[in-house]
């Protein structure tokens, strides 16, 4: 996967982020509109989208780029490489970063004017409180551990059907309907409906997020030790969400 075009690489996780946050968004606006005052209900609409949105996402991209759309899985991915000269090189990241967060932007906005709402909004909604913090430690924290856990174990090919169950199961166990990714805090922060995110929260949530990618890495280095190279970076087929 190396040797393909680095400009398709990066184009595919623009689209696939992009994608991404305009079906959390687009779906949270749907939510709106047909449950209006049921916000369990909203939620339900809203994970259960996201859920199959993401498994397809990354079917149809990772092949490409490993499918990550995903900073803190390709900081992840980087680090893990380090020593073993695998994983993404320091340019790869820098061009993944940005792809991922123009992405997260643009999806936004693209489910903004399909609503026919208008394109550019600034979320209202406030969500950084310590328990919506520590739920975002915990969701990006298994989110990395699923993704490298079934890399070093010769399982990736499953990433797409575990990395959605993971997501959909985060969207309920978690305080903070597990963002897990700072592309997509960032994409969100463009939209003041159900799932948008005030700019005031947006550094705790990131800052929250890269701690719990920090913690899935660590803690799948003690259950997983390598005995070998790192896997591939277009095994990671693992993503973010919301």
């Amino acid at each position: 996967m190396l040797r393909l075009n680095p400009g398709r690489r990066l184009l595919a996780e623009f689209l696939g982020t992009a994608l991404l946050v305009c079906i959390v968004v687009g779906s949270g606006i749907a939510a709106q509109q047909l449950s209006p005052g049921d916000i369990g209900l909203q939620l339900l609409e809203n994970s259960t989208a996201t859920v199959f949105g993401l498994g397809v996402l990354i079917l149809l991209f990772g092949p490409v780029s490993g499918a990550h759309f995903n900073p803190a899985v390709s900081m992840a991915d980087w680090l893990a490489g380090r020593r073993r000269g695998a994983g993404l090189t320091t340019g790869a990241l820098a061009g993944y970063v940005v792809a991922q967060v123009l992405g997260g932007v643009a999806g936004s906005v693209l489910a903004d004017i399909m609503f026919d709402r208008a394109a550019i909004q600034i979320s209202t909604h406030h969500r950084a409180t310590t328990g919506h913090l520590v739920g975002e430690v915990v969701a990006t924290a298994g989110l990395i551990a699923v993704i490298f856990g079934l890399a070093r174990t010769a399982r990736a090919a499953l990433s797409a059907a575990a990395v959605a169950a993971y997501i959909g199961a985060a969207y309920w166990f978690t305080s903070s309907t597990s963002f897990a990714n700072p592309a997509v805090t960032l994409g969100r922060m463009f939209s003041d409906t159900f799932a948008g995110i005030a700019p005031a929260s947006v550094p705790a949530f990131i800052i929250a997020q890269l701690i719990g990618a920090a913690i899935g890495l660590t803690l799948i280095g003690l259950v997983y030790p390598a005995t070998g190279p790192e896997p591939h970076h277009s095994q990671l087929k693992g993503a973010l969400h919301e």
